[in-house]
Formats: C-alpha cells, structure tokens, sequence
C-alpha cells in the first residue's frame, strides 16, 4: 500500500553524482515489485561500479522473495536506510516474505512512489535509487552478483545534499547504518578532514 505522506525534503540527485550515495558504504534495502507484489529486503554487500552512465553492484542470495521479482521485472530499488529504521532493516534482513507474508507490516514498512518510476520506495530512508537491471546470467547464478544501471536517484536534503553527504550537521537518526553480525550495527560516525601535506623541497 502507497501511503500519501510529505515528500518535499526529497530532491533528485545528477546522476554522475549518484554513485556517492554508495561511497560510504552502508546497508542498504533493496525492493522490486512484479505481478503486484511488493518486497524489500536488506543487503550488506553493495557498491558503485561505475559513473557514465552510472551502475552499481549488489550481492542478493538465491533464497531471497526479493531477487525473482528483480528477475521478473528487471528493476529494483537501493535505499540507504538511516539509525532510524534499524529495526525495521533487521527485520526486513532476517525474515522472508516466501515464509512470513506478515513481514512487511510488522517491519512497519510504507511505501511511495516518483513519478515515472513503476517502483516501491521504502519511506523514511536517506537516498533511494532506482536501477534497471544489466542481465548477466553467469555471475548472478555463480556469484549472486547483480548489476543495475541507476536510472533515477534522490535524496532527503537534510543529509544530502549539493553532491555530498552532510552527515556532520544532520540529525543523528537519519546516519547510515553498517551491519557486523547478529543484529549488531554501526552508525556512521564523524566527519575527518585530511589536509595534503605541503611540497618538500629538494
């Protein structure tokens, strides 16, 4: 179900700048709808691959409900979700809607939609972006490595914002989440600026 809620934080992102919503690596959700079914799940190991056009990699393992719906439809979405929704990612990570149709709303999970974009996007996330699917059979049956080309990309500005994330400045619920083990996360931590060092002479 699409629940109608203010989107007007939410701004689109260049899309040559779009890989560095995944620069800092985080979690992320991954969702895709096919044949009326919507599903999100949660994924450790993703990443920017390339920048024109932009793509990216995501490891999704072949027990999942999410993955043949990304087959099917050749679409899926990225979020990175924030300290938040830790709960909701945990559950969305551990549990799956092929053994638990009650998952998504007991995760709290609520969807919109951009304009354009056939695809559900969980709300309350940092960045979303929408991807179509590059098809490379060989390494997603051997690898489960999934290739897709960002097609569209957004970020909620209070964090993102002018190319950079602002992770310094915003509210602490809104970091990015990293997954060790056992429900155990990290939230992205403070900013370090490093100056180059100057020239010696010889």
């Amino acid at each position: 179900m699409v629940h109608m809620q203010s989107t007007d934080h939410i701004l689109p992102v260049e899309l040559p700048k779009s890989y560095r919503l995944l620069n800092h690596g985080p979690t992320v959700l991954v969702s895709a709808r096919h044949g009326g079914v919507d599903n999100v799940m949660a994924a450790a190991w993703a990443c920017a691959l390339d920048f024109a056009p932009p793509k990216l990699t995501v490891v999704l393992d072949k027990a999942t409900a999410t993955r043949p719906l990304i087959e099917a439809s050749g679409m899926f979405v990225i979020q990175v979700p924030t300290v938040a929704q830790a709960t909701l990612t945990h559950e969305v990570g551990t549990h799956s809607l092929a053994d638990d149709p009650g998952k998504l709303e007991r995760a709290g999970v609520q969807w919109f939609e951009r304009e354009g974009f056939d695809l559900p996007l969980v709300q309350g996330c940092s960045a979303w972006l929408a991807c179509q699917l590059i098809p490379e059979p060989h390494n997603q049956q051997t690898y489960d490595l999934f290739i897709g080309e960002i097609v569209g990309a957004w970020a909620d500005s209070r964090v993102f914002r002018d190319g950079r994330w602002l992770f310094e400045s915003a509210p602490a619920e809104l970091r990015s989440l990293h997954y060790i083990a056992g429900g155990h996360f990290y939230a992205i931590g403070d900013a370090v600026e490093v100056q180059e060092a100057p020239e010696k002479s010889n």
